[in-house]
This record gives C-alpha cells, sequence and structure tokens, in this order.
C-alpha cells in the first residue's frame, strides 16, 4: 500500500482511539455532575451535530486543501474540545464542550476517507477500507477499554500519584487526569497527520459562496440516491451507523441491567463488539471484491435478528460470544458497503463531497436514533422492549433494502456502473 497508506492508518488509530475513551469518560462526568439518564445519549447527539449542519461545508474543505493538513486542523480543534471539557463544572457545559470535540470530528471525516480514494485505484479500495475499518475498531475496542480502565478508581489513583516537576497541572480528581491522556493522545494523532504526503491532487474549489456551497451539496446528495449502487450502499451505511451509535448505549444499559455491570465493565463490552466488527471488516475485506459487495446484504438482516436474543442472555460468556457474532455480522456487511459507496461517489462528485454526502446522510439517521433512544429512556420504557424494538428495526429496514436492490437489478444490471467514469 506504501508508506503514505500506513500514516493515514496510524493518524486515524490514535485520533478514533481518543474519541473512544473521551466518550465513556464524558459519560463518567455527566454521571459525576448528577446529569438525569436521558442526558447520556445525548452526548453521542451533540458530537455527531455538526456532522449533519457542516455537511455542505466539510466536503469543500476538505477539497481545500491537502487532506493531512486539514486532519491536522480538525485534531487541534478536538484538543480544545477536551480543554474546555477539562473546565466543565455543569452538565450543559459538559455536553458544549463535546460538541466541540465533534465539531472537529466533522472535519476529519471527509478528508480521512477522501485521500483514500485520490491515494489508491479502486481495486484496492474494499481492501483499503477492511484495514481502515479493521484498525479503526481495534481503536474503538482499546479506546472503550482505555476509557474504563480510566475511571476504574485505583488506576485514577495511580495517574493521580504523579507530580511533575515544577509544573503544577491542577489535576485532583480521576475524569481531569483522562483528559489530560486523551488531549496527549489528540497531539500524537496530529503529528501524524503532519506526514501524510500530498496526492497531488488540484485542491482549488470552484465556489466558496456559501449559498453555491448548500445548492452544490443539494445537488450531491440527490445525485448519490438518485445512482442505482449509490442509493443501495447509501440506506446500508445510514442505517449501519445510525443503528451501531444506538447500541452503544443499548448495550451499557443493557449490561447494567443483566449482568449487573457498572460503567467501567460495561464500556469493555462495548469493545467486545468492536472486536466483532474488526474480524468482521477483515474477513470481508479478504472475501469480498467490491462487484460482490451487494450480496452481503442479507448479513444486516441477521444481525437484527441476533440482537435481539440479547433479552435472553445472563450469563457473561454468553454474552461475549453474542456480542461477537453481532459485531461480525455488522463488519462483514458495511465494510463492502461503505467502499461502493465510496466508489460511487468519487466518480460522481469527487472524493471530499461525496464523504461529507455520506456524512450527512449517516449522522442525520444517528440524530434521529440517539432522540428515539433518550426519549425512550426518559418514557422510562424497559430496555428488554428497546433492544426487542431495535433488532426488528433493523432487520425489517434491512429486508426493505435488499428488496429495493432486487427491484432495481430486475429492471436493469446496475453492477456494471461500477467503474464507470462519470463525472457531473
Amino acid at each position: 500500500m506504501g508508506r503514505g497508506f500506513y500514516t493515514i492508518m496510524a493518524a486515524q488509530f490514535f485520533s478514533s482511539l481518543a474519541d473512544n475513551a473521551l466518550l465513556v469518560i464524558a459519560i463518567a462526568l455527566l454521571i459525576d455532575l448528577h446529569a438525569p439518564a436521558y442526558l447520556t445519549p445525548i452526548l453521542k447527539f451533540v458530537f455527531v451535530l455538526f456532522y449533519v449542519i457542516l455537511a455542505p461545508f466539510v466536503g469543500a474543505f476538505a477539497d481545500s486543501m491537502a487532506k493531512g493538513r486539514v486532519m491536522f486542523v480538525s485534531n487541534t480543534i478536538k484538543i480544545v474540545g477536551c480543554g474546555l471539557l477539562f473546565l466543565a463544572t455543569h452538565q450543559y457545559f459538559a455536553l458544549t464542550a463535546y460538541a466541540v470535540v465533534g465539531l472537529g470530528a466533522a472535519a476529519y471525516s471527509p478528508a480521512k476517507y477522501g485521500i483514500l480514494t485520490e491515494l489508491l485505484p479502486a481495486e484496492k479500495l474494499v481492501i483499503a477500507n477492511g484495514w481502515i475499518e479493521g484498525l479503526t475498531v481495534a481503536s474503538i475496542v482499546l479506546g472503550t477499554v482505555m476509557g474504563g480502565v480510566l475511571i476504574t478508581p485505583s488506576v485514577a489513583e495511580f495517574l493521580l500519584g504523579f507530580d511533575f516537576p515544577i509544573i503544577d497541572t491542577g489535576i485532583d480528581n480521576a475524569l481531569e487526569s483522562g483528559i489530560l491522556l486523551i488531549a496527549v493522545i489528540y497531539a500524537i494523532a496530529a503529528t501524524f497527520n503532519l506526514y501524510i504526503p500530498d496526492t497531488g491532487v488540484d485542491h482549488r474549489i470552484p465556489n466558496k459562496n456559501p449559498f453555491y456551497l448548500v445548492h452544490e451539496f443539494s445537488h450531491c446528495v440527490k445525485l448519490l440516491w438518485s445512482d442505482k449502487l449509490g442509493q443501495i450502499s447509501l440506506a446500508v451505511t445510514t442505517l449501519f451507523w445510525g443503528a451501531g451509535a444506538t447500541l452503544q448505549f443499548i448495550v451499557l444499559k443493557w449490561a447494567e441491567m443483566s449482568l449487573d455491570y457498572p460503567l467501567n465493565k460495561a464500556a469493555q463490552l462495548q469493545g467486545v463488539v468492536a472486536l466483532g466488527i474488526a474480524i468482521g471488516a477483515v474477513l470481508a475485506a479478504r472475501w469480498i471484491s467490491l462487484r460482490q459487495s451487494v450480496k452481503v446484504i442479507p448479513l444486516g438482516i441477521a444481525m437484527g435478528i441476533v440482537v435481539m436474543a440479547m433479552t435472553l442472555v445472563f450469563e457473561l460468556w454468553i454474552a461475549l460470544v453474542l456480542l461477537v457474532v453481532i459485531g461480525g455480522l455488522a463488519g462483514f456487511f458495511v465494510v463492502p458497503m461503505n467502499a461502493l459507496l465510496q466508489h460511487r461517489g468519487h466518480i460522481l462528485m469527487g472524493a471530499g463531497h461525496s464523504i461529507a454526502v455520506q456524512n450527512f446522510n449517516e449522522n442525520l439517521s444517528i440524530l434521529v436514533m440517539l432522540l428515539m433512544y433518550a426519549a425512550l429512556i426518559w418514557l422510562d420504557v424497559h430496555i428488554y422492549t428497546v433492544i426487542i424494538a431495535f433488532g426488528a428495526f433493523v432487520s425489517i429496514t434491512m429486508l426493505l433494502i435488499r428488496k429495493w436492490h432486487l427491484t432495481n437489478q430486475s429492471k436493469q444490471d446496475s453492477l456494471h456502473l461500477i467503474g464507470e467514469k462519470k463525472i457531473h
């Protein structure tokens, strides 16, 4: 793949590691501030809010300069968000600080994925996505475990025992030490960003007028949803990310209810799901070509059914197996779909614009599903009822998407679009 690809992988690993550890610490901070339970999923809501609000602009921003520079700026914004979270003394200030981290993530994502299509040929996209997603999920595993470890009393006491000569950090509790450590990890990611090579792509954008960008973005959204393969892959990834974000919080609540786990241990179960995703992602990269990508859709139907089985589990070892299976199914079907979406988007409108459209749809799905989950928690709906409804929704929606694709295929073979050269 070359040195540039491995540098991108390293930068992505550390940035994602910090993102996931910070979520656990932010949840612990809300608990420490005595915030109501329904505000916990709202943390993720404010994180992805800028993905939706700034969607017409971040694609143009990602295409306006070298992708490594865009990623460096984005990680710097995340460090600022950590600084604000460090100072948070009220639940809404904590939400605002975490939203700033989300602002950095929103600017980061189009560059992170867009550079793959600039750096690599189409036939290597599934393999590259498999490695990137596998590494990203490895960072999710380690990040969620790290977040859980950092809020463990014994570890917190150990970290607080460090004394720096001359410098007074002002740190007097576990959450502050964790936030500071995560800011350092973001700084490491930013350092790797500086060594990402310029791919030589022309970074001039035709028009910086915000009204033009909104109009252009709207056109790109319509273009991708009109494409016979783009619409299917976009529908799958949109459902996946909305469901995945919600599943994070479902697992926390389910572990508390079924296994009597506190937050630091429940967070590690999130990492088990992520481990399964990594396994599925690597297997998909090995076995599924770009042209075969649509064949994995039935696995999404199966995933929803397996999720519903969580309500029958009360033993840890069974829970671990089930969560790995859920993650494995998710990783195996989302990686080929993601690669197909990137390929069609890059051909139709360019890398940065394509990823911005993808992020808009996927994060709008996250916002809607998290709001629904928060409302169910606010209404005190039992977590088992939530899990059954969630699993059924995923399976039925994936079944409808599969039917949609088969209808498209019955009218015209859409697979010939793979590799087609057409820029709007």
